[in-house]
């Protein structure tokens, strides 16, 4: 899952957010330091992005991948669930979606104290100038976003495109979706590892 996705399963507090973000940016932090709300945190998001990784490897959706690109579905499929979940949002939550956005964003600009690392402070700085969960929900954005990232693979590589695989498959990824979300939903509950703190 992708940063949307990470905070609509974190708790609404400053310390869950960055906790569920941090998991993109904790290489180099030294964790023992983190405030033990922000490290739970984290841990969930690790817990989402194990279950997420179990999920694709066991339906063989990356099978909806051309070889050359199959070894970077998962980083692909992270990006686009997120834009499903955006376009998709009353299925699975009735709350109004802009108004979740706004939330999100109001938690990470409070959070950036808690925030080790400039990288994580200058990241998450962008994505709130820059809408980017806005910008999720529209399919071009997220190509964009998805080149993006295979500019930045430091070896030759076929991942820029790639979404040309999912919109050649979007009816079965989508499907395997709307399967996924509420189990994941209901994985991290059960985890509970947010919980108490």
């Amino acid at each position: 899952m992708n940063y949307f996705a990470h905070l609509v399963l974190s708790q609404p507090t400053l310390e869950s957010t960055v906790g569920n973000l941090l998991g993109d940016f904790a290489r180099g932090i030294d964790l023992s330091v983190l405030d033990p709300a922000v490290l739970a945190g984290l841990n969930n998001h690790r817990a989402v992005d194990r279950f997420t990784d179990s999920y694709i490897r066991a339906t063989g959706i990356k099978q909806c991948f051309s070889p050359d690109r199959r070894r970077f579905a998962g980083i692909a499929l992270d990006v686009y669930f997120d834009h499903l979940l955006m376009n998709h949002w009353q299925v699975f939550d009735p709350r109004k979606l802009d108004h979740v956005i706004a939330e999100f964003y109001a938690r990470m600009e409070r959070g950036q104290a808690l925030m080790p690392g400039s990288e994580m402070r200058r990241i998450t700085s962008r994505m709130i100038t820059d809408d980017w969960f806005g910008s999720y929900r529209d399919i071009d954005s997220v190509a964009e976003a998805l080149d993006r990232i295979a500019m930045r693979i430091r070896f030759p590589n076929q991942f820029g495109n790639i979404i040309e695989d999912i919109r050649r498959h979007e009816d079965i990824i989508l499907e395997l979706f709307i399967d996924f979300f509420p189990q994941l939903k209901a994985h991290v509950s059960s985890l509970a590892l947010e919980t108490g703190l």
